[in-house]
């Protein structure tokens, strides 16, 4: 499970540090892809097969779903961790989510989530605001 937050920054070959707590249930290998909210979705080989499998059950007969699985598949890379703990971010992932230098890592129970740090700090404030108001619509789901 990933949890936490870190802060990191990216160089200007385009390399990020995934965080020791992260990388033990990453593995070597994971797939990062473009996620919600402007970030990535990195995902350990496990999950995304998972994930796939879920995906590609979708009817491809609705455009909503055709529209959804083309997206998150066309934007997803397969990486790779080097000797220091890195991963080379293709520029068309750092484009979409406007990473550029400094970044927050996310842990999100089985994803982890990259974000740049300025989208990250508005992003966590607005649903700061709105955490108690969400937690309460979810008592229906038995949360």
């Amino acid at each position: 499970m990933f949890m936490g937050e870190y802060l990191h920054t990216i160089d200007g070959k385009g390399r990020l540090i995934i965080p020791a707590k992260f990388r033990e249930v990453l593995g070597e290998q994971f797939i990062a892809t473009k996620g919600l909210d402007n970030c990535l979705f990195v995902y350990p080989l496990s999950e995304w097969k998972s994930l796939e499998e879920k995906l590609r059950a979708l009817p491809f007969t609705q455009p909503d779903a055709r529209a959804f699985v083309r997206f998150f598949f066309s934007g997803a890379t397969e990486c790779e961790l080097d000797k220091q703990g890195r991963i080379l971010l293709p520029a068309n992932l750092r484009e979409y989510a406007k990473l550029e230098k400094d970044v927050v890592l996310v842990g999100v129970s089985s994803r982890v989530e990259i974000w740049s740090q300025a989208h990250w700090a508005e992003y966590s404030q607005q649903a700061e605001n709105a955490y108690a108001s969400a937690a309460e619509s979810l008592v229906h789901l038995g949360i």
